[in-house]
C-alpha cells in the first residue's frame, strides 16, 4: 500500500478554477488527484482484482464505496461528492471515487500545496501555465520548492 502515500506526479494532477477574489483581479486554482490516477494506483497497490467501487446516488451526488483486499480481508472506506456541472453523473461518480480513494491517503499530500493564484479572471488554464504547474510539483516531491503562495 505504500504506493498510495507516494507523491502524487504531475501527469496524475488536474487543476481546476476554485474560485476568483472579490475584485476578480486574480483565480484561484487546485490540484485534484485523476481517476485515472486512482484506477492505477490501486492496481498497483491491491492488484486489478483486488479493489472494488459500487457507487450510490443520493440527492444531488454520489457515495463511493471504496473496497480493497487487505490482510485481514475486505476493508471498505467511503465518501461522497455532489454532480458536476458538466457532466453531472460521470462528474460526481468520478469526484467520489476520488474521495474516497483519499480515505485510503491517495493524493492527501495535495492538501499541503501551495495556494495557486492566476493574474485575472481566468475559466481555463492555458497550456504554458500547465507547464509551470508541473515544474512545480516536481520540485514539491523533491523537496525544493517551500512557498506558500504562488502566482502565475
Amino acid at each position: 500500500m505504500d504506493i498510495l502515500n507516494k507523491p502524487i506526479l504531475p501527469n496524475e494532477i488536474e487543476w481546476k478554477v476554485q474560485s476568483y477574489t472579490k475584485d476578480k483581479s486574480k483565480t484561484i486554482i487546485v490540484p485534484y488527484i485523476t481517476a485515472r490516477c486512482v484506477m492505477d494506483r490501486f492496481d498497483a497497490a491491491f492488484g486489478a482484482m483486488g479493489w472494488q467501487t459500487e457507487f450510490k446516488e443520493v440527492t444531488d451526488g454520489f457515495i463511493c464505496s471504496l473496497t480493497v483486499w487487505g490482510d485481514n480481508g475486505w476493508i471498505r472506506k467511503q465518501d461522497g461528492a455532489s454532480k458536476t456541472k458538466i457532466e453531472p453523473v460521470k462528474g460526481g461518480i468520478s469526484d467520489s471515487l476520488k474521495r474516497a480513494a483519499h480515505q485510503f491517503g491517495l493524493g492527501r499530500c495535495l492538501y499541503d500545496y501551495p495556494r495557486v493564484m492566476l493574474k485575472g479572471e481566468i475559466r481555463y488554464i492555458p497550456d504554458n501555465i500547465m507547464e509551470r504547474l508541473d515544474k512545480m510539483v516536481i520540485a514539491i516531491n523533491d523537496g525544493t520548492f517551500t512557498n506558500k503562495l504562488v502566482i502565475l
